[in-house]
């Protein structure tokens, strides 16, 4: 079976998604920044045996943006993640991420016992933010919240050039930049706009410090499968990501040659990875 769209009311709030019922482990997968459920659409086939919901999160895709005056944070989101999990009626589950949704699943396991196992794609405990720069950083913050009302949103004719855009930003293939961006923009006069909330845009306000994440990555009790694409990213380098796994209790890693996107270019490769991991067939580090 393939993904289907579906919706559920979290908190009186819309939450859109994709899903597929399986006989196997229960799996809530989490998207990265701009990106939406179908950066899962690839790897579904591959791990058929999945009972597996990709959600849009809040602000993102179909899913309803936050109220006016709502802040997208961290906390909220994963507060957000548990409320989902609610709302599907599953008390114990595995979390799956990619980029930002793999340091939101991973702050997750940090502070919530009921993640059972956690897969952390090209993340994990989110970026820092050296402590020197916690003045500059704010103020760039409240200086773009306040001046967002200002900015009109652009129009495309069509969706050749938000493609492309994907494509040049995050080095992905026409047909996995298709797939984000089909779920991510919707029709209006004129063409298409993006649908995702403008407010994901701004700087964030504050970022943990390193010694912040440490200390929460050590919180993580549940059994980790960490993959990273090779190179690294340059907000996220050698040999710092690697270093974090050295505070798990239970972790393992495994890297790629590849991008940013690995698990939807390489869905086969990735998706090895992870069935053994859930099978109970792979070792830690």
């Amino acid at each position: 079976m393939t993904l289907q769209p579906f919706e559920l009311q979290v908190a009186g709030v819309r939450v859109a998604g994709l899903r597929r019922a399986g006989d196997g482990p229960r799996v809530l997968a989490l998207h990265g920044w701009l990106d939406n459920a179908a950066s899962f659409v690839p790897l579904a086939p591959h791990l058929p045996q999945l009972d597996l919901v990709a959600i849009d999160l809040p602000g993102h895709g179909h899913s309803a943006h936050l109220p006016t005056g709502a802040v997208y944070t961290t906390p909220a989101a994963i507060t957000h993640v548990l409320d989902v999990a609610d709302a599907l009626g599953w008390d114990r589950f595995t979390l799956m991420g990619h980029s930002m949704g793999a340091g939101i699943a991973s702050l997750t396991a940090a502070v919530s016992d009921r993640i059972e196992r956690l897969v952390a794609i090209e993340a994990l405990g989110g970026l820092r933010g050296p402590e020197e720069d916690t003045a500059s950083r704010l103020r760039e913050h409240v200086d773009a919240t306040r001046a967002l009302a200002r900015k009109q949103l652009r129009v495309f004719p069509d969706l050749a050039a938000p493609i492309r855009a994907r494509m040049m930003t995050n080095q992905l293939s026409e047909g996995c930049a298709r797939l984000l961006v089909e779920r991510g923009v919707e029709p209006v006069e004129g063409g298409y706009r993006w649908c995702s909330d403008p407010r994901l845009m701004l700087p964030t306000a504050i970022r943990l410090s390193e010694g912040q994440i440490d200390n929460l990555l050590q919180a993580i009790s549940c059994p980790t499968q960490v993959i990273y694409a090779t190179p690294a990213q340059s907000y996220y380098p050698e040999p710092m990501r690697s270093e974090r796994l050295q505070h798990l209790r239970d972790g393992r890693l495994a890297v790629f040659p590849g991008n940013h996107h690995l698990h939807m270019e390489h869905p086969a490769q990735v998706a090895a990875v992870i069935d053994a991991f859930l099978s109970g067939n792979s070792n830690a580090r």
